[in-house]
């Protein structure tokens, strides 16, 4: 007795279209659930932020507040004297972030300096 063949039968193209907009609609629902799971974001600083010297401590608007109100810290504008001379800090100091390492002995150790740019 002869063996018969199968004979393979082609998927029409249209399913082909079918599956693979099926497996795009899985893979956006897959993103949207693994991105609602995860913590907001801040507003202030986006993680493609850059934020420079990340080991020195940052400052609350509320902290600031309280500090100015106190007198117990000294306020840096490190915007330069252009911008600085627009509006700052009533009774900041003026010293540019360019110039910083070179006035750096202008400033007092022992104080709370606090800087801010805008």
């Amino acid at each position: 007795m002869a063996r018969q063949k199968k004979s393979k039968q082609k998927i029409d193209p249209s399913i082909w279209v079918i599956l693979i907009g099926g497996l795009m609609l899985v893979v956006a629902v897959v993103v949207l659930v693994i991105q609602a799971q995860q913590p907001a974001q801040s507003a202030i600083v986006s993680p493609t932020s850059f934020v420079p010297y990340r080991e020195v401590n940052r400052v609350t608007v509320q902290d600031a507040k309280a500090a100015y109100d106190a007198g117990s810290a000294v306020f840096v504008d490190v915007r330069g004297d252009e911008l600085y001379n627009t509006g700052h800090i009533p009774g900041a100091l003026s010293i540019a972030d360019t110039e910083m390492d070179s006035r750096f002995n202008e400033l007092d150790p022992n104080a709370w300096i606090i800087t801010y740019c805008t």
